[in-house]
């Protein structure tokens, strides 16, 4: 059965069980993931608003520097009702949004063409907890269908532009709310349903208040909703529960969670690297004739100390008999080689080394022959 299909028998949501802050959290980070928003621009249409100049710059401010890609936006003019002349459903409860796929001037100009800039004569009241009802239930109702389908939820913010107080306990305490509407009284069924929603949804308001040229005030106020999702747990035969968020989530966090700890373990051992490459070699030589152990200048990566004379590209030397540079004894990364010149030889474990070779362990014994002192052994101990 497709997406559309299923999408399309949406259920009608209701306020769910509370959260724990550990379901919260992940839901944060399922939002964070996408980074997507659904953005909705609630507008009062009554002549007590009629947006002025100010109010317009401050639309258009919010439209070209606030809106980013990934956005849904929707437009929901509203009065004693919502005035929407699209299709309204379970799937689509506040309308088709303007996707703002990209931050161009194309897209503000869809937004801002959508947006009624002048007040309207024909609406004389504003029910606000009307709208509010249904802006949050609508939001509620979009995270809900993505939960079902597992699709990654969103943020979502609210911004208002009304004279009208937001997040009143009753319909009372606006003037202009309808005479006949049931928000008028507290514990009617409606005003109980958007008491809910706002216990319900984590909101976090913040407005400014902006002044008509007749003196009166309008507010545009933004209302951020922290994602969330609504959690309902059935019981069922043989003694189990079934809830939806914790699966929700694991879907969601399984595939990102694994290559979190495939990056931090791919970061611990890089930087166990990297502190590896950064460290200091100490570098100790006993040779077979001598009584005393020489300790070397510490060795760093891309270093070499020269094998019998000195040579001014490397950074010490370790003696041996003859007057020529017999083998480098060369730091790369964190291998040591011995790289021999050919000049005169160079035995390591009884045979003569001719080309560049790894050595390994942290005691090396080489032989530095001649015809005139046989057999010149030099113990090198590497401590790194």
């Amino acid at each position: 059965m497709s997406n559309r299909i299923i999408l399309a028998s949406a259920i009608k949501t209701t306020p769910g069980k509370k959260l724990n802050p550990h379901q919260k959290i992940a839901l944060e980070v399922v939002a964070g993931i996408h980074n997507k928003r659904d953005v909705i621009l609630a507008i009062d249409l009554t002549e007590s608003v009629g947006i002025n100049d100010e109010g317009r710059i401050r639309l258009r401010q919010i439209i070209e520097d606030s809106l980013k890609s990934g956005d849904s936006v929707y437009v929901v003019p509203f009065a004693s009702n919502i005035v929407n002349s699209e299709e309204i459903s379970n799937l689509h409860p506040l309308g088709l949004p303007i996707h703002f796929d990209k931050k161009n001037q194309q897209n503000i100009d869809k937004v801002l063409q959508k947006i009624p800039l002048s007040a309207n004569l024909n609406f004389q009241n504003t029910d606000i907890q009307q709208a509010e009802l249904t802006i949050y239930q609508g939001l509620a109702q979009l995270n809900q269908n993505r939960l079902q389908q597992n699709q990654p939820i969103k943020f979502q913010s609210i911004v208002w532009i009304t004279d009208a107080p937001l997040l009143t306990k009753s319909g009372n305490e606006w003037i202009e709310t309808p005479a006949d509407s049931p928000f008028r009284l507290e514990d009617s069924l409606q005003s109980q349903v958007r008491q809910a929603w706002i216990d319900a949804l984590p909101l976090n308001k913040r407005e400014i208040s902006i002044q008509t040229a007749d003196s009166r005030e309008y507010k545009l106020a933004v209302v951020d909703i922290e994602p969330v999702v609504q959690e309902f747990c059935t019981i069922a035969p043989n003694n189990q529960d079934f809830c939806k968020v914790n699966s929700y989530l694991f879907g969601q966090l399984w595939f990102p969670t694994i290559v979190l700890i495939l990056g931090i373990i791919s970061s611990t051992f890089f930087a166990k690297h990297l502190i590896a490459l950064r460290k200091k070699w100490r570098v100790s030589v006993v040779a077979d004739l001598e009584d005393y152990e020489k300790e070397c200048r510490p060795l760093l990566p891309g270093k070499s100390f020269a094998i019998g004379q000195g040579d001014s590209n490397c950074i010490d030397e370790i003696d041996c008999p003859g007057s020529e540079v017999r083998a480098y004894l060369e730091r790369q990364g964190n291998q040591l080689y011995l790289v021999p010149t050919q000049l005169a030889p160079i035995e390591l474990k009884g045979r003569e080394v001719n080309k560049r070779t790894r050595l390994t362990g942290s005691s090396i014994k080489l032989n530095c022959p001649s015809d005139k002192h046989g057999d010149f052994y030099l113990n090198i101990k590497v401590k790194k």
